[in-house]
This record gives C-alpha cells, sequence and structure tokens, in this order.
C-alpha cells in the first residue's frame, strides 16, 4: 500500500474537465449542477459532445488489445495503486461528495470507505475457465474473454461507489472503461478520473461529463461493447431499446421497491434500531433502502411506536453536518417528484405516523422533507405501488404467509426482500418465496464486493459484482481442442 506521499495532490475545488488518453480535456460549452443543500451552483464542469465521445471511444479501442494482453496478477495491481492513490486523497473527495450529493458526514465517508475496500477486494476475483470434458479423445473448456469498450453509466445517489463498483470489474476483466457520471453528481467522477490518469495506462480509463444527451451518444456509438447502466427503470428501458440497434451487451441495475416481512417472534425494541437507518438511508435515495414495511399485526401497534421513535430520532441536515443521519433530496426534479407524492397524504386521507407534508418555509434553501411514515394505506396506495426515492414509507399490517408473500410479491420490482424473525429456519423458507435479486433474513442491503447483486423484474438485467458481476463483463467462449484424429 502506498502512503500519501507517494501521489500528487488533486486540487478538488477547481479544473474541472474530462479525462480522454490520461489528459485534462475541456469542452467549449460547460454546465453547473447545484449543491442540494444549499441551492447554490457548482464549479463549472464540461458539456461533451459527439467529437468527445468519438475521441474516447476510439483511445479506449486503441488501448484494448494491450491491457486484454496482461495477466488478471498485472492488471489487478493496477486497481490496488489505484484504491491507494484514491484513499491519498479521500479527504478532499469526501468533501466534494457532501457537497455534490447533499450527504452528511458518515454517510459520504461510508461511501468512500466501501468504494475504496470494494476496488482492492475485487483486485483479487479471478475467473478460471471451466474445464467441462478432458477425455482421451478431446477436452472442452468454457473461457471468459473481455469485450472491448465498456461504459458505466452512473447515478447521482451513490456516485463514487456505483462508478468504481463498475470500473473494477471492468478494467480487472481487461476492458478499458469510460464512466459517464450524472448531470447531478459530476465531481467526484472527474477527479476520480483525473487520478486513475495517474495510474492506468492512457486510455484504459476515462471520464466524460455533459448533460442528459450524453448517454444516448455511448449508447448508440458502434465501437461501444457494452453498457452498464444504474438508475430508473423508465431510463433502463431505454438503455435497453438504444443498445439494441448494436446488440450490445448490457447489465441493467434499476430501480426497487424492496419488501421487509416481520414476523411477531422478533425482538421489536433491536429490530427498529435496525430498520430504521435500512429504510431511511440517504433520505430514502438507495434503490435497496427498504420501501415498504410489512409487521404481524400482533406486535403492529408496539413496533409502530417503537419505529416512530427511532425515526423522530434521524437528525436532518445538510452535506458536511457531522450529526445528521438525513440529507436533503439530491436534485430538484428528484425533490419535485417526492412533493407531489407527499401532497397525496392530504388527498387521499392517509394515516400518518410521523411527519407529514413539508411546509413551505420563507427563505429556507435546500431540498429538504420530513422523514414521513404512513400507518397501514391500501395497498393500492401510490406509496405503497411506487418507489418513493425519498424519506417517505408506509407500514403494513399481514396476518396470514401466503397472503403476506403475495402483497411483497405484487409488484414489477424485484431488487431486494427481507424476513426477519427469531426462526431462522422459517424467516429462511419465507424468504425463498420472494421475487428479488437478493433477499435477507435479519438483515437488509447487506452488500460484499464478493457477492452480486442486482434485480429481477423490472429491477435489472444481469447482476453486478462477485465473479457473477466480473462474467458480465466478458463474452463467453466454448473452445474445443481435439486430441485425436
Amino acid at each position: 500500500m502506498g502512503s500519501a506521499a507517494d501521489f500528487p495532490k488533486i486540487d478538488f475545488t477547481s479544473n474541472f474537465q474530462n479525462i480522454i488518453n490520461n489528459a485534462l480535456s475541456s469542452t467549449p460549452e460547460t454546465r453547473q449542477a447545484v449543491d442540494p443543500s444549499t441551492e447554490e451552483l457548482l464549479y463549472h464542469v464540461p458539456l461533451s459532445k459527439q467529437a468527445d465521445v468519438d475521441k474516447a471511444v476510439s483511445v479506449a479501442k486503441a488501448a484494448f488489445p494491450a491491457w486484454k494482453a496482461l495477466s488478471y496478477d498485472e492488471r489487478a495491481g493496477y486497481l490496488g495503486r489505484y484504491a491507494d492513490a484514491i484513499e491519498a486523497n479521500v479527504s478532499g473527495l469526501q468533501e466534494l461528495l457532501m457537497k455534490e450529493a447533499g450527504k452528511p458526514v458518515s454517510n459520504a465517508a461510508g461511501e468512500l470507505q466501501f468504494a475504496i475496500a470494494h476496488v482492492r477486494e475485487t483486485a483479487k476475483l479471478r475467473i478460471e475457465d471451466d474445464l467441462i470434458e478432458d477425455t482421451e479423445e478431446r477436452r472442452a473448456t468454457v473461457r471468459y474473454l473481455p469485450m472491448g469498450v465498456g461504459v458505466g453509466i452512473i447515478p447521482w445517489n451513490y456516485p463514487v461507489l456505483l462508478g468504481l463498483g463498475k470500473l473494477g470489474p471492468a478494467v480487472l476483466t481487461g476492458n478499458t472503461f469510460i464512466w459517464k457520471p450524472s448531470p447531478f453528481s459530476p465531481y467526484t467522477a472527474l477527479k476520480l478520473g483525473e487520478i486513475a490518469a495517474q495510474i492506468f495506462p492512457p486510455g484504459v480509463v476515462q471520464v466524460l461529463s455533459g448533460d442528459e444527451s450524453l448517454g444516448p451518444l455511448f449508447t448508440a456509438h458502434p465501437d461501444v461493447a457494452k453498457i452498464s447502466f444504474t438508475g430508473s427503470s423508465a431510463t433502463g428501458k431505454k438503455v435497453m431499446q438504444a443498445c439494441a440497434s448494436t446488440l450490445k451487451r448490457l447489465t441493467l441495475e434499476l430501480g426497487g421497491n424492496d419488501a421487509s416481512i416481520i414476523y411477531d417472534d422478533v425482538d421489536v425494541a433491536q429490530v427498529v434500531q435496525k430498520i430504521g437507518p435500512m429504510a431511511f438511508m440517504h433520505s430514502g435515495q438507495i434503490c435497496m433502502d427498504i420501501k415498504r414495511l410489512y409487521v404481524h399485526e400482533k406486535i403492529y401497534d408496539e413496533f409502530l411506536a417503537a419505529f416512530v421513535q427511532v425515526v423522530k430520532s434521524f437528525k436532518v441536515g445538510g452535506g458536511g453536518d457531522p450529526e445528521a443521519f438525513l440529507g436533503p433530496v439530491q436534485n430538484r426534479m428528484q425533490f419535485e417528484k417526492v412533493k407531489d407524492l407527499y401532497s397525496e397524504i392530504g388527498k387521499q386521507k392517509w394515516q400518518v405516523a410521523t411527519g407529514g407534508e413539508p411546509v413551505a418555509c420563507d427563505g429556507k434553501k435546500g431540498f429538504f422533507l420530513p422523514p414521513t411514515i404512513i400507518d397501514n394505506p391500501p395497498d393500492d396506495s401510490r406509496i405503497v405501488v411506487e418507489e418513493p426515492f425519498g424519506p417517505i414509507m408506509p407500514v403494513l399490517k399481514w396476518s396470514d404467509e401466503d397472503e403476506v408473500v403475495r402483497r411483497a410479491n405484487n409488484t414489477n420490482m424485484g431488487l431486494g426482500a427481507s424476513v426477519w424473525s427469531n426462526d431462522i429456519e422459517k424467516a429462511e423458507r419465507l424468504a425463498r418465496r420472494l421475487e428479488a435479486g437478493s433477499t435477507w433474513v435479519n438483515s437488509h442491503f447487506e452488500l460484499s464486493p464478493y457477492v452480486p447483486f442486482g434485480g429481477h423484474k423490472w429491477s435489472g438485467v444481469g447482476m453486478d459484482w462477485g465473479i457473477v458481476g466480473l462474467k458480465g463483463w466478458c463474452n463467453t467462449q466454448a473452445s474445443w481442442v481435439r486430441k485425436k484424429f
């Protein structure tokens, strides 16, 4: 592991430019994102166009043959040095992340720590050839070969972790990688690209910033072999359609409406302390946050009262607040969407356990909303059917196992789901019936670089991370060797 002195320091307050061929690259036009805690404009960033995309893809394509020719161990060495360089600049990255994403200190620090560990642990993974048959006459082997130029289209909610979580597997398997950050959170990505330019050979890792028109330029480009997209299901469908014209490989990690089912044998005081953060982390702006909470009717009232107290204890504050747990909604577009959901409270006469419709406050800046729990709304309510992606959620009663499984599965989404019980065998049996890419017993939103995650149904296609995720960056090749003519 290198020391901080081994890596040049990056300026995190100016000079935000694209990284193309390991060089800073400006554009004639620029744009600015907004600090969601203050609504103030942040730094100017490039507004990339077709010429910038063409140049970056051309450079990545040219770098691919030499990069894929390296061994896994050699490519892993680059990733290890990259993780060290990120860690040497972690304080500057954290300050930037708190500004662009509105994250309180604990959330920003946690994202960076996990992201750095993710790069290091991913570098330890290896895909081995699968020997299918080996007889005196012939040998059959399945190999996994890099695809070429890969593009990661990254969302605004976890811009560092989700970006590095695609970069690491892509380059480890021998692909070259172009990072397209969200227009709402481009800053950490550009600086991570600047750090990468100190580590990787030219063209292996590049970063391009732009507006909503940039993604379609990559999905249409004939020399891009793979798109890995994380975002909403609606946008994921558009990405899938766009990739069809050139038959690109793709991975889609999309929205979720995760259900959590609570049996009546749990220790209520313990469980609410765990579920509270898993439901409201990053103000509900995580695809794998708990979005629907089904509580057995025997403990419903006790559970709801205790859960309300936990949520009331969460301090709301702006990016960089050392005491805050909940920050703002990350951008105005999402803020207005979630406010529209809050407006249903009065219209539909939902019972509010805590929180409620936001009160307009003259002169108050920031996209803040009160953490809100809706008490047992109808199953066809918007708050149950839709993914809020904000700090509001329903708590619902259940009594029959078959019924609660049907209700939990009654959604187009299938990202994650959890079951909570002191009877592990019973909980596992029910969890196996849930239609989701990840299930947990007595936890939720538990992740590892070694374990794939992704969704069923409208929550995605393919999976990220782990060996399964690595294989998603590879073309599968069947190799036959005839030993005797």
